[in-house]
Formats: C-alpha cells, sequence, structure tokens
C-alpha cells in the first residue's frame, strides 16, 4: 500500500474508532437534573438540556432533550424545532441532521445528535410556531 493511502486509511479508521455505534434511543433515559439551561436570543424562551446516554455527552451520536418553558416558566408546547450542532472553535458542524420529537410538557427529543469530536459544541436551536427565537445550548463532549 502507499504510503499516502496508508496515512489516509489510518485517519479515517481513527476517525470511526470515536463513533458510537448506534445513536441513543428515545427510552426516557434522560437524568432529572439538565446538563444546562439557556436563554433564548429574544429572552422569551429558556431551555433546559439533558443527554443520553451520558452527562456530558459521550463523542458520536448521542440524543439530546430541550425542556422548552416560557418567561412564568410554563411548558412551551406545539413549536417547530431545528436543531444543528456546530463547532465554532473549528467552523463546521456535523453532516448529519438530527430529528425532533415533540414530546409534551414543553420537551422535545432530538435524536442523531452527532458531535464527532471533543470540545464545546453549540446546539443551534430555532424554534417557530407560537413564539419564533432562537438559542444556542453549548454542551462540551470530552
Amino acid at each position: 500500500m502507499r504510503p499516502r493511502r496508508a496515512a489516509r486509511l489510518g485517519v479515517l479508521v481513527a476517525a470511526l474508532a470515536g463513533c458510537s455505534g448506534e445513536p441513543a434511543a428515545g427510552d426516557g433515559a434522560f437524568p432529572a437534573e439538565p446538563l444546562s439551561t439557556t436563554k433564548s436570543q429574544g429572552g422569551a424562551l429558556s431551555v433546559a438540556v439533558r443527554t443520553s446516554p451520558s452527562q456530558p455527552p459521550p463523542r458520536g451520536t448521542c440524543a439530546v432533550e430541550l425542556t422548552v418553558t416560557d418567561a412564568a416558566g410554563t411548558p412551551v408546547d406545539g413549536l417547530a424545532v431545528v436543531v444543528v450542532p456546530f463547532m465554532p472553535s473549528h467552523g463546521h458542524g456535523a453532516s448529519v441532521k438530527p430529528t425532533v420529537t415533540a414530546r409534551g410538557g414543553g420537551r422535545y427529543e432530538v435524536a442523531n445528535v452527532t458531535l464527532f469530536m471533543p470540545g464545546s459544541w453549540e446546539l443551534r436551536t430555532t424554534f417557530s410556531g407560537k413564539v419564533e427565537d432562537r438559542a444556542a445550548p453549548i454542551v462540551n463532549v470530552p
């Protein structure tokens, strides 16, 4: 095998080794305490973040639960939620698009969140519907 091809293969193997096998299932296995809580840009919402299978989330694929409340602390249901993982220090996101499922009580489960390298990731989140706002909770992957 040529040296250049061997080096590329080595990089690919190392990258794949950092990924977990299966996405975290939506089994309700989120911890009671949030990893973090963030206010939305417009200040209309508060977003509590929980990760599964662990907090902080592992490198690879995980699930995230966002609990969205208004200024009075009332859960906000009926929102369209889009989440884009983004690593600001490297200027890139993930190639896998997460899916969001409303669970009621202001809870939104985000599946297939791919955080493929350690460091600080923003979960760039857009809310639309009753409330139009954005938030960017940060999760740190060890």
